[in-house]
């Protein structure tokens, strides 16, 4: 068993960063191995650990353990019966922190809540006022700490992350470098109430021409949050990264500034958030928290429509965090003022910030995804294969990542190497809904009607600006959303030279990185057509 551990711990650290290796494998241990039951249990130190384990690595660590014994080994996850036993009175409480903007200054010193206690000696010397505003201060301590129990039993109904009672008390907290990263128990605390998802960095971040604006954004706001950028509304399509880019953000301020109180949500958990704590009576435990954040990650705003109670309280915590200095980034499907059922009010908040928008990848960042996901999952992938994957699915990063799925699937069900052939076969299906999802004769139709032009105008020679500036936007969608070739795009267009068709595509697209305007247009035909 515990060679076996060491042989799979070794062969873990060479697949994976090493940030994920020693936050999720090297916290782990090889507990009983049944070898009657092939089962293994591996146990993990607490609970937050287990989960992430399980539902990341069971796979992979399963796959290693059928190879070592030569036989299926079911692999079960159980929480280190040592972790019940730990308790965090040990905990230093925090001090009420300065503004986000003042994160460079001096943290404030808190002293040990239990000081006197472990040393009675002081006490002996102190005057009978002295004493009674100890035993004061004491007694204050104690509802506050009270108070911040009764705050972590309605937390947890309403998915807040408890308050400490010095956070209970002040609202707000220092910045604390060092101190969650004092022990592997406070780390994990620090992400199971921050939501954040350790994983999604910048490192791992695939860039390209599509987000390299929103990266950039992103970057300059982990560096200087609550002073660029506020708030920073990413809109965009499903799949292209909106997700993993603020949580990036989330990790990053988290390692620069462990004592941050950060919270990434989505819109759907907020607004059941706010609901249960009307039926609870708990709004000002909800107020408390969310006003209290030092950085706000709401993901998917558009879910928001329609419901004007949320949006009221969504208006003033986001009132109340830029007051504060605190950093509020978005994600949104669509461009702010595109979200229906959003109030005025809100709308012109988000606009007050900086909105970026992140565009489907180009056809080298496809191939630098799958290349890069490849490489984490342990996999060999050849540039051919990868361009043909890149070339054939376009519309988004967690398509590109499903495709090499069933690749990989596919390519260990049948023993076989990752070929071309081999990728037609596993994707055959796929590439097939792909193939006969967008035509070019919708397109043109598409263009015409949000250029409120005839569709007869896409096959016609004439020239004014107002036909030929959407014929050239018809045909560099047809050559990026289409399998068709350059002279097959011309035949379409009124039987036009696949010169003429060339000098659209690359007219557009150099123009669509430079006019913020046509790169709208764009993301919206584009949405449009991808349904």
């Amino acid at each position: 068993m515990n060679d076996f551990w060491q042989h799979c711990s070794a062969l873990l650290e060479r697949e994976l960063t090493p940030q994920q290796y020693v936050t999720w494998i090297k916290p782990l241990a090889p507990v009983a191995f049944d070898a009657a039951a092939n089962t293994l249990s591996i146990a993990a130190p607490n609970r937050f650990k287990l989960d992430w384990v399980k539902s990341q690595f069971s796979g992979r660590i399963s796959d290693l353990a059928r190879d070592f014994w030569n036989a299926p080994i079911e692999v079960q996850f159980v929480l280190d019966p040592k972790a019940g036993q730990r308790t965090a009175a040990g905990a230093a409480p925090l001090a009420p922190r300065a503004p986000l903007s003042a994160a460079n200054s001096a943290p404030v010193s808190a002293a040990p809540a239990a000081a006197g206690a472990a040393d009675p000696s002081p006490r002996a010397g102190m005057n009978a006022a002295t004493a009674a505003a100890v035993a004061a201060a004491q007694a204050a301590q104690a509802a506050q700490a009270n108070a911040a129990a009764l705050n972590a039993d309605e937390a947890a109904d309403l998915d807040l992350p408890s308050l400490t009672a010095h956070e209970a008390a002040a609202g707000r907290r220092t910045w604390r470098p060092g101190a969650a990263n004092a022990n592997s128990e406070a780390a994990d605390s620090m992400y199971e109430r921050s939501k954040l998802n350790p994983v999604l960095t910048f490192d791992n971040f695939v860039t390209g021409k599509a987000n390299q604006l929103a990266r950039a954004a992103a970057i300059q706001v982990a560096d200087n949050p609550g002073i660029s950028y506020n708030p920073l509304f990413l809109y965009g399509g499903v799949g292209l990264g909106k997700t993993h880019l603020i949580h990036a953000i989330g990790n990053q301020l988290l390692l620069d500034k462990p004592g941050a109180r950060i919270r990434y949500i989505h819109a759907e958990q907020y607004v059941s958030d706010v609901v249960k704590a009307y039926q609870r009576k708990a709004f000002d435990d909800f107020k408390r928290y969310y006003h209290s954040l030092d950085l706000l990650l709401i993901d998917d705003i558009q879910f928001f429509s329609g419901k004007s109670r949320t949006q009221e309280e969504f208006f003033y915590a986001f009132e109340a965090l830029v007051a504060n200095k605190a950093q509020v980034i978005i994600t949104s499907d669509t461009y702010p003022k595109e979200i229906s059922g959003i109030d005025d009010r809100l709308i012109s908040r988000f606009d007050s910030g900086l909105t970026v928008a992140i565009e489907p990848p180009e056809l080298e960042m496809r191939v630098a995804i799958l290349m890069r996901k490849a490489q984490s999952e342990g996999v060999s992938l050849s540039e051919d294969v990868a361009f043909f994957v890149a070339k054939h699915l376009r519309s988004n990063v967690r398509e590109l990542e499903g495709a090499l799925r069933k690749i990989l699937a596919y390519s260990k069900f049948h023993g076989r190497e990752i070929t071309i052939e081999l990728t037609k076969e596993a994707l055959k299906d796929l590439l097939t809904v792909q193939n006969r999802q967008i035509s070019v004769e919708n397109i043109q139709k598409t263009v015409a009607d949000f250029y409120n032009i005839k569709v007869a105008d896409m096959y016609s020679k004439k020239r004014p600006a107002n036909i030929a500036r959407p014929r050239q936007i018809a045909m560099y969608l047809a050559k990026e959303l289409t399998q068709k070739s350059l002279p097959e795009i011309g035949e379409l267009f009124g039987g036009r030279d696949h010169t003429t068709v060339l000098h659209a595509v690359r007219k557009i697209a150099d123009e669509r990185g430079k006019d913020a305007q046509l790169n709208h247009e764009l993301h919206v035909l584009e949405q449009t057509l991808k349904g």
